[in-house]
């Protein structure tokens, strides 16, 4: 739901009532994910997706159902080649939708509300709802920021109340997305529940370092991916919002003086496009010693041994060297700086969510593996 908090948290300020259907389990080549959502309003309107298409129109329907009868509902959608018109994904995977109606006066409007209206403003939140249990609790959600008090809850549960919120804190300071699972008591006993965790935190950083014709390239498709792109160069007839019109920020300063003020996580990606020693060694000496999700250098394979070399000198070890992905990007045979974009872009990619990079034709391995940002487990055991 949280994935199209724009829209909805609109529609919320429009006063507008809606159904939003949300996947909540997958199995298999599923299109999406957990937390991924469409919606439909009160005349009929739909915005999100849940499948990529396979099964939207059934999907639609029970959105606009729930609007009428007021019901939560949970449907599991799979393969079907019994009926040639029959409901399914064609993928062969398998998708359990939680369908929540959110009217005006439904109790959860309000945590939805807040919920909605934090993640269109980019800030860290979490709402979490039962997607499986004792009917009196569907329907009911709380939410969390990384401090403070909650909001909302599940209706006279307090010992459910405090575990689910713990839960969501410790998924929400993650960045992640998933279900857990619980006794509806809020331990591991008792009638069993499912809870999904929707989480939605601040985009996560690019810092493109050079001021380049290849960084332009990159700071549009860092935009692309959702990344927040910050260019830093030292040359500030280079460093414009001319040249660079797509970077959310523009820095100028000497990229080792700038990468050790600038607050950076394990999502950041630094991308060092200068390859000049003067700049590389400094700002890697320090970049590989900090707990950031990627750091890439670019150059020839001359450049990248002369570097290296230069590091060691340094002081910089084998372990910090080896997570220096140099030459940059994957082998595409990219010449333009499109190309080149690109191809660092897909390394970053297959770097964060587990990929080899060889190409699916062909290959026995699955194109959506395990170790995604979907967490499913039990309480106390949240990875």
């Amino acid at each position: 739901m949280l994935d199209i908090a724009e829209e909805l948290n609109r529609w919320v300020e429009q006063g507008r009532d809606f159904a939003v259907a949300t996947v909540v389990a997958v199995g298999g080549s599923a299109p999406r994910q957990p937390g991924a959502a469409l919606a439909v309003d009160s005349e009929g309107t739909a915005i999100g997706s849940v499948s990529g298409g396979c099964v939207e129109g059934a999907v639609y329907e029970l959105c606009r159902q729930a609007l009428e009868n007021g019901e939560t509902v949970r449907e599991r959608f799979g393969y079907s080649d019994d009926d040639a018109f029959a409901v399914g994904l064609t993928c062969g995977g398998i998708i359990d939708i939680l369908v929540t109606p959110v009217p005006a006066d439904s109790p959860v409007r309000e945590v939805f509300a807040a919920g909605l209206a934090a993640a269109a403003r980019g800030e860290a939140a979490a709402v979490a709802r039962i997607a499986e249990g004792p009917a009196e609790l569907m329907g009911r959600a709380v939410l969390v920021r990384t401090e403070g008090p909650c909001e909302g809850g599940f209706g006279g549960h307090p010992e459910l109340d405090r575990t689910i919120a713990e839960e969501a804190r410790a998924m929400l300071d993650a960045g992640k997305t998933g279900v857990l699972e619980m006794g509806a008591d809020g331990r591991l006993c008792g009638e069993p529940l499912k809870v999904l965790v929707e989480s939605s935190v601040p985009p996560p950083r690019m810092i493109v370092f050079g001021a380049i014709d290849f960084a332009s390239a990159l700071v549009r498709i860092g935009k692309f991916l959702g990344y927040r792109v910050t260019l830093c160069d030292a040359r500030p007839v280079f460093a414009t919002k001319t040249r660079f019109p797509e970077a959310d920020e523009i820095v100028v300063d000497w990229p080792h003086r700038y990468l050790e003020t600038t607050e950076v996580d394990g999502r950041t990606v630094l991308c060092v496009l200068t390859h000049d020693a003067k700049f590389d060694v400094p700002l890697l000496e320090m970049a590989l010693k900090l707990p950031v999700a990627y750091v890439g250098a670019m150059g020839s394979r001359r450049t990248h041994e002369d570097r290296n070399k230069r590091l060691r000198e340094v002081g910089v070890t084998e372990l910090e060297l080896a997570r220096l992905r140099s030459p940059i990007g994957l082998d595409l045979g990219a010449r333009s700086p499109e190309e080149t974009a690109l191809s660092i872009a897909a390394e970053i990619v297959a770097n964060r969510r587990g990929g080899t990079g060889a190409a699916l034709t062909g290959a026995h391995i699955p194109i959506h593996p395990d170790g995604s940002n979907t967490v499913v487990g039990r309480i106390g055991s949240v990875a």
